[in-house]
């Protein structure tokens, strides 16, 4: 069963917070795996599910740091993994699998945003490469740990989504790269994903969901010049938050955190979220919403078999 995308009412809003949205629910003997769950939203994350009783394990691409960033928070684990690199992918997920657990949520929280060029792998694009095609690959290695219980998987998209479709004549930017083009097709990308790999996995019991956690301050913008963010609105010039629209860390992971646990989303998935609820359909009169690029069947199976090709896995597309 799909929804449409719509709003279904959750009674949660922009202004929720990751503990709120997870109150009643207990999470004893559930694991989770949240890329990135040491810094920003991810960390945010990371003590929520913690907290309602999560085994979570944190894929870290700086181990030390995740180390201090999650220390002396219980029934919380760290192992190395660089989403731009292929092969060390590849050895988390095979780590993981050796230890023979089933993962209940799976939260694609780790990313990177208008970085200058920089080219991984075999010359990939880093933006793409990261915040979707070592995704992509993580996901499908892990499917063996995915399937027994029926697990969750949420896809950390943006609103940058609107700023750019998949660039099907230059996915890498061999042709002049445009920082914040390019972030938005790998988030156009993080949520194409979660529309095919819902209709792969639903059968299975895997069900996905695509969310756009709101505008807050994080490491994400590590990249950006303060005279950027100042010119952008974001924050004043002594570096203090200016948008009042801002959420903050606890409000931001608050829409994975619900995209992952709420009973409320029982039988549906493909779907794109925002603000701890289902996303109406972007249009001209409001802000916010998701462009049917982000959203369209098609060029969503289209994506997954570049992303096959590119990556060389393919877990659940089925033989034949």
């Amino acid at each position: 069963m799909t929804t449409a995308q719509h709003s279904i009412g959750s009674g949660f809003g922009a202004r929720s917070t990751a503990a709120e949205v997870l109150h009643g629910i207990d999470l004893t003997g559930r694991l989770a795996v949240v890329t990135g769950g040491y810094s920003g939203l991810g960390l945010e994350t990371t003590r929520a599910l913690a907290g309602a009783g999560a085994r979570v394990v944190v894929p870290a691409r700086r181990p030390e740091t995740a180390a201090k960033a999650l220390d002396g928070l219980a029934g919380v684990e760290i192992d190395a993994l660089d989403l731009g690199d292929l092969d060390s992918v590849r050895g988390f997920a095979d780590r993981f699998l050796a230890s023979d657990r089933t993962i209940d949520i799976m939260i694609n929280n780790a990313g990177i945003m208008a970085c200058p060029e920089t080219r991984v792998g075999p010359g990939w694009e880093a933006q793409f490469a990261t915040n979707h095609l070592g995704h992509y690959a993580l996901v499908n290695r892990l499917r063996p740990a995915l399937e027994p219980g029926g697990a969750r998987v949420v896809s950390v998209s943006s609103i940058g989504h609107q700023l750019s479709p998949i660039r099907w004549d230059d996915t890498m930017f061999a042709r002049g790269y445009d920082k914040w083009l390019a972030y938005g097709q790998a988030k156009t990308a993080n949520a194409l994903f979660a529309v095919h790999l819902d209709a792969l996995g639903r059968e299975t019991g895997v069900r996905a969901f695509a969310i756009h956690p709101g505008g807050i301050m994080t490491p994400l913008q590590r990249h950006l010049e303060r005279r950027e963010m100042v010119d952008a609105g974001w924050i004043n010039e002594d570096g203090t938050v200016a948008n009042g629209e801002f959420k903050t860390p606890e409000q931001g992971a608050a829409t994975q955190v619900w995209a992952a646990t709420s009973p409320a989303l029982a039988g549906l998935g493909g779907v794109y979220c925002e603000d701890c609820d289902i996303a109406e359909p972007a249009s001209p009169d409001r802000s916010g919403g998701v462009h049917g690029h982000a959203t369209d069947p098609e060029q969503a199976a289209r994506l997954w078999r570049l992303s096959a090709e590119l990556t060389g896995v393919d877990a659940f597309t089925p033989a034949g």
